[in-house]
């Protein structure tokens, strides 16, 4: 099959708990090029053969999302390096990688002393259950097929097609990074 421009609505949720944890209903739709690794690979294989217009639920495991925790991931850290920062237990910090890429990390815990933070993506180890429903299904551009990037050369240079652009620095309303674009580090 070639490869094609899939737009969706999604919920997701935690299989666990139930609670949601991203949906983009009501905001712009995902939208991804097939065999592009722009989504969690579980959902779409699980999606991608799907007509316009179908509705579905899928249940996707860690290993074919965010992965299973790494215990490794977890590092502590002197205190000095977060002085400037009001700390609290679970909140998301960005900083940069050895590729010069943005990381999020969320604080463990911590003490007068040191901290402890957690490179693991927030959904690592979560089995997730997804709602999509399939909005569109098209062709690549020219400029898609030699780009890679969704809108070609105009996502290259700053957004990752997912319709929410800024997607190197992840903010509070841009809310597709833990489900499906630009929290899987594919963008």
């Amino acid at each position: 099959m070639e490869k094609q421009v899939i737009s969706i609505e999604y919920s997701v949720k935690d299989a666990d708990t139930q609670n949601q944890v991203d949906t983009n209903v009501g905001a712009e739709p995902l939208e991804f090029i097939t065999g592009n690794d722009m989504i969690i690979p579980g959902l779409e294989n699980a999606i991608k053969d799907l007509e316009v217009g179908t509705k579905t639920e899928v249940t996707i495991q860690p290993e074919n999302a965010y992965g299973q925790l790494n215990e490794e991931a977890v590092q502590i850290l002197p205190r000095e390096q977060f002085a400037e920062i009001d700390l609290i237990v679970g909140m998301p910090l960005y900083g940069t990688g050895d590729d010069g890429e943005t990381v999020q990390v969320a604080v463990k815990s911590f003490t007068d002393d040191e901290v402890i933070i957690d490179f693991n993506h927030p959904l690592a180890g979560k089995t997730l259950i997804f709602s999509v429903e399939i909005l569109n299904s098209r062709d690549l551009t020219d400029e898609e097929i030699q780009t890679g990037m969704i809108g070609g050369l105009a996502a290259a240079d700053g957004g990752c097609g997912c319709g929410a652009g800024g997607c190197g620095t992840p903010e509070p309303e841009h809310k597709h990074e833990e489900a499906g674009c630009c929290g899987s580090g594919h963008c």
